[in-house]
């Protein structure tokens, strides 16, 4: 497969992310929105989506300052609802959606009932895949938040990194195009 891995070919940004490429995935769980561990390093026959996105809002809580001026914070929940719309579709391509952020179990629970997301949001409040990971990541009031990225796992090798996601309206529609071309590896 000849295809650049980045849905971009800007220097600056490959600079942040060219070690996952073809990198095994760390064996590390990470709690979902019902506070279980999601072990992340499996050899399952299916691939997984991992979409990392800052932060939603929540309805009884404020954003921090200028959260939808800051460059990648607006939009995480239009992107987890595409994630939800779009949910059988990835599916049937053999493939599982995933979301991560920084933001707590009950953060991450709240949002995914009332949005009525039907896969695992996980939580990595304490940093853990994104310190082993090096994700890039923003600050806002001493609160790090992970920048918007996605990405592939089969069988444990990193397969796919989506980064930067300019658009998050044509973003599913990439991840199903590659999953498409890329049904045999």
């Amino acid at each position: 497969m000849s295809e650049n891995y980045l849905n971009t070919t800007t220097p600056i940004y490959e600079d942040e992310i060219k070690h996952l490429k073809n990198r095994i995935f760390p064996n590390i769980s990470l709690p979902n929105q019902e506070g279980n561990l999601l072990c992340l390093h499996r050899s399952d026959t299916f691939r997984m989506i991992l979409y990392f996105f800052p932060k939603t809002g929540r309805p009884d809580k404020p954003l921090p300052d200028n959260w939808n001026n800051i460059s990648d914070a607006k939009g995480c929940t239009l992107q987890n609802c595409l994630f939800r719309d779009r949910y059988d579709e990835i599916i049937s391509l053999n493939a599982v959606p995933i979301g991560i952020s920084t933001q707590s179990i009950d953060d991450n629970k709240e949002m995914t009932m009332r949005l009525s997301v039907p896969f695992d949001v996980l939580s990595d409040e304490k940093l853990e895949l994104k310190t082993i990971l090096k994700l890039p990541i923003f600050s806002i009031n001493k609160e790090s938040y992970l920048k918007r990225i996605t990405i592939i796992v089969e069988k444990n090798i990193i397969k796919k990194v989506f980064y930067p996601i300019f658009s998050i309206n044509k973003h599913v529609e990439e991840i199903l195009k590659w999953l498409q071309e890329n049904q045999d590896f």
